[in-house]
Order: C-alpha cells, then structure tokens, then sequence
C-alpha cells in the first residue's frame, strides 16, 4: 500500500506542478490531468485497470472510508500531500469500475485582490447580517473566492467563523477571527443537521459549502433572518437563475413566504467562470455581481425576478455588473481573447454589441485628443 500512495501522490503532483486544477483515475485510461481547462494523459503512466485503480485510491483510505465506500457507491474526502497541497477527492463507481476525481486545493489562500474580485463583493463581508451567494457552473472557482472572502472578514473583524464543508478545503489560520471548520461524515452527518445545531454555537459568520436541497435552504434563510452573515454556495449561472432557483425548490403553497424572507435577507449574489487567459498561463474568472439595492429587493418580492439582469447592467454605480460587462472589460484589458470570452459569455449577441460600443467610444475618445 505504501508503494501505491506513492504513485498516485506522484500524480497527484504532476498536476500540481503544471498548476493543474484536477487528476482523475479510470479503469481503461492512463491517469488524465486537467490542465488549464483541457485533459491530458499524465506522461509515462500505464492505462489503469480497475484492480489497479482500486489499489492506488483504497491507498488513500482509512478502514472506515473504504468501508463507507463500498457500502454506499459514493466518497468524498480530502487528502493531504505535506508541503504540495490539499486534495478533495470524490470516489464513485461506473459500469462496477472504480473512478476518481481529485480537485487540487492549494494551501495558499488568495486575497481577493489577488482574484480580482469586484470591490463590491468585500463589502459584502463587512455586512453583519444577511445571505450572500457565490454561484457558478462545477469547477469555476467558488471555493476559492468563498475562502478569499473568509480570509478577508479573519483578517479585519473579531467575529466567531463557523464553517460547515464537504470535505474541509482550505484550512484557514485564526487572524482576528475565531474560526471553526467543520467536515460532513466526520464532524456531522450533514449540512442540514449542522445548521440545526448552528444557532446554540454562538456564532457570527456561517459558511455552507453548498445548499443542496430544500430543507438546507431554508435554514440558511432562517440563520440569515435571525441576525448571521451566511455565506454559501449554488451551481447557478447568474443572479435570475439563482434567484429562481431558490423560489422553485420550495413547493407552490411555500413559495410567496419565501419570495419575502429572500427579498429582505439577501445580500448580494457573485455569479463567476473560469476564461483562459490570452497569454496561455493559466484562467481567469470572469465576475456577475448583483447587489440586493431596495429596488432589485422589491423585484424580488413582486416575483419579476426576469427585470434583474437590466437592472444589474445599468447598476455599476452600486458595484454591480454583468457577466458579460466583466468580459468586455477583460478583452479590452487584454487578458483573455475575443473569441475565449465570446464562448462564455451569457448573450453572445448581447456581449457583441457591447464590445462593439464600447470600441466605438474608445475610437472616438482616441479622434477627439488628436
């Protein structure tokens, strides 16, 4: 077992030297990293058999893990390498062949001006109360912000942090906060039964890792009403979605209630993905920031949740701006390329015609000085 860790740690840091983000593990394939977005076998490895598979991950194991994991089909965990990185790793079974998925986790939190995260979203921190949501498709880096977003409320208030994750990700060291992180399937059995025990343990900022299902949503709202920041994630794309997404989880009958409860506890919505840089080093995350201003709050209540994309377009006075405005601005800024920010814009015709003006007024700027 001692000789198999070794072998899928040294994959594990071939992703991590190439600033990789996942390394998967599937009978009939060599060891797949994603780099930069695209898959690659990882050199000088042999296609992986499902006995093999099996002994590279159960290598990883404890007793209990493996049990768990050949009792219910399914495993997540962390995994971590010292001095390279952390790893949340998801085990599952396909066709009765073991598979892996290992998402790299480094140990260095990025400050939000390191992500480039809109100043708006900081200020998001500093609320005392309410529900700020970080949204996005799997994979674009709403764990990171989330812990930059953390990192920044330990560095600047004296507040109790209470985390709630599957598994712990990044590891955060007390600053000015009081921080504790705890781990489903080893600290509590689920997001559910750990926000119904929240409010006994004093605390004043909630992270949820991810709002599942309905009765998760409904005691983030309710932890959020009775005076909390809570911070948590949804695999949204944009603030109508994510809206509407937490309205229609809730059958009809329950709806209006919670129409209310969002319109007055929401905070703020950060909608992100993940562009390729121009330059081919890496990605970038291209940002959606919809602030809850008294307007949008009323939209929200009134049910015509389909009037705050217009609304988050016309509102960079408040901090709020488009997906697509955020990547108009990094084409302009030379950061990713026309076509790259195109392919992930949310209305392509719409990005077009806004990059189109938006040269328009550079040209004319330009004429005008000469």
């Amino acid at each position: 077992m001692t000789d198999r860790r070794a072998e899928i740690e040294s994959y594990m840091k071939f992703v991590v030297d190439r600033q990789g983000s996942d390394l998967i593990l599937k009978s009939g394939r060599r060891p797949i990293a994603r780099i930069f977005g695209d898959m690659t076998d990882v050199t000088g490895t042999p296609v992986m058999h499902d006995e093999l598979v099996r002994e590279l991950v159960f290598s990883l194991l404890t007793d209990q893990q493996r049990e768990q994991f050949l009792r219910e089909y399914e495993l997540d965990f962390a995994h971590e390498i010292p001095g390279l990185a952390r790893f949340r790793v998801n085990l599952m079974f396909q066709r009765g062949t073991v598979t892996m998925v290992a998402r790299v986790i480094p140990f260095t939190i990025k400050t939000a001006k390191e992500l480039g995260l809109p100043p708006v979203c900081l200020e998001f921190c500093m609320r005392p109360r309410g529900l700020v949501l970080v949204t996005g498709p799997t994979g674009s880096g709403k764990t990171t912000t989330l812990a930059a977003m953390v990192h920044h409320i330990n560095q600047n208030r004296p507040v109790h942090i209470l985390t709630i994750e599957d598994p712990v990700e990044f590891v955060h060291t007390p600053i000015k906060a009081l921080i504790n992180q705890r781990e489903l399937g080893r600290d509590t059995h689920s997001f559910a039964n750990a926000l119904r025990e929240v409010l006994r343990q004093d605390p004043d900022v909630i992270l949820v890792g991810e709002m599942r299902d309905l009765e998760t949503i409904s005691l983030a709202v309710t932890a959020a009403e009775t005076g909390h920041l809570v911070l948590a994630t949804l695999h949204t794309t944009d603030a109508v979605q994510t809206v509407d997404r937490l309205i229609d989880v809730f059958p009809p009958h329950q709806q209006a209630q919670i129409r209310m409860q969002i319109s007055v506890n929401l905070v703020g919505i950060i909608s992100q993905t993940l562009v390729k840089r121009a330059d081919g080093s890496g990605r970038v995350a291209a940002y959606e920031t919809m602030k809850a201003t008294p307007a949008i709050s009323n939209l929200i209540r009134e049910g015509k949740t389909h009037q705050i994309g217009s609304m988050v377009q016309t509102g960079l006075k408040q901090g709020m701006i488009s997906l697509d405005q955020y990547l108009v601005y990094l084409v302009r800024n030379k950061v990713v390329s026309y076509q790259a920010a195109l392919d992930k814009s949310q209305n392509p015709s719409e990005f077009e015609t806004m990059y189109k003006e938006a040269e328009a007024e550079k040209a004319a700027a330009a004429a005008k000085q000469r």
